[in-house]
């Protein structure tokens, strides 16, 4: 039950159309890229997925259609987040998930009533985990956005022999002495899956073998490139390598935050459209800014991408 992912995971952008509703007819192209691009899998419906921006039924129409067009690919593994606030909703999405046949589940935090101590969230995340016994459940650690900062080690011991199907964390913070902790615990016995794609280099040094990333949907060559130097104790390529994406995630910042990685996806041929409010958007203007300062990174020298992108989109 708990077997460790390896390699590049990205967490996709939910595809939107024009008016704002969800355009799940080009996710079989978007996966075909993904697969072209040595991704090993996807995390849906989370943070980069807008998952808290839609409604239920909107959140199981993604996961059906990233189910059907991976069902015959057992090495690319599909999970998808729960949510968080409302644990009948995430059970119920639990349970769809079972039935159409993904890999995994998570779960993070509930964030407007918030667990008093780690023992409530201990209790929160096994409510959902007993819903679905066979299927991996991983818990996203984000206290970036879900303001819930328990360390995790702390997660590890509540949750440890309560919850066969407790498979590990996806770790997404800066907390490097809790974040080995956690890989050493019980001989590594849980999965620790690092989500802070400008800091890669660092979590490998302590033992990462897994990474979530959104910015791994376009520059995943980058990152697989990054892990081959690292691999072949070629640490100044790897430490230029980890630079080059923090210049790349530095255009995040300078051009409004999460909604400028579906920007980054237009200039890799995969329009996911726009994202929902209450993020902003970059204007047209911003956006031919954007694209000069993208060129001057070289991106065309680490960007993903497939001779067929313009057939498969």
């Amino acid at each position: 039950m708990n077997a460790h992912l390896k390699g590049l995971i990205a967490a996709p952008f939910t595809p939107m159309q024009e008016d704002g509703g969800i355009n799940t007819a080009i996710i079989p192209a978007y996966y075909k890229f993904l697969k072209q691009n040595a991704v090993t899998g996807a995390f849906i419906c989370g943070s980069t997925g807008e998952g808290v921006s839609m409604t239920v039924s909107e959140k199981k129409q993604v996961a059906e259609s990233w189910a059907a067009c991976t069902q015959n690919d057992p090495d690319f593994k599909v999970m998808t987040l729960l949510g968080g606030t409302c644990i009948a909703d995430c059970i119920e999405l639990a349970l769809h998930a079972r039935e159409i046949g993904l890999y995994a589940v998570s779960f993070t935090s509930p964030f407007y009533f918030k667990p008093a101590n780690v023992a409530m969230l201990a209790q929160s995340c096994l409510a959902v985990a007993a819903a679905v016994p066979d299927m991996p459940f991983y818990y996203y650690h984000i206290p970036v956005l879900t303001g819930v900062g328990f360390p995790m080690f702390d997660l590890l011991q509540a949750m440890d022999g309560k919850a066969p199907n407790f498979a590990g964390i996806k770790y997404t913070h800066e907390d490097f002495m809790d974040f080995q902790t956690c890989l050493n615990y019980k001989n590594g016995k849980y999965d620790m899956l690092w989500g802070r794609d400008e800091n890669m280099l660092s979590a490998l040094a302590i033992g990462a073998k897994g990474a979530v990333g959104s910015t791994f949907n376009y520059a995943a060559p980058l990152y697989n490139d990054l892990i081959a130097a690292f691999e072949n104790n070629d640490l100044a390529r790897a430490g230029a390598l980890q630079q080059k994406s923090i210049d790349m995630i530095r255009l995040l910042g300078k051009y409004g935050g999460i909604s400028v990685g579906k920007s980054y996806m237009k200039l890799v041929g995969v329009d996911c459209g726009k994202f929902r409010l209450p993020v902003k958007n970059m204007s047209d203007e911003q956006f031919e800014m954007f694209q000069k300062d993208v060129t001057a990174l070289n991106f065309d020298t680490f960007k993903s991408q497939s001779e067929a992108v313009n057939d498969l989109i």
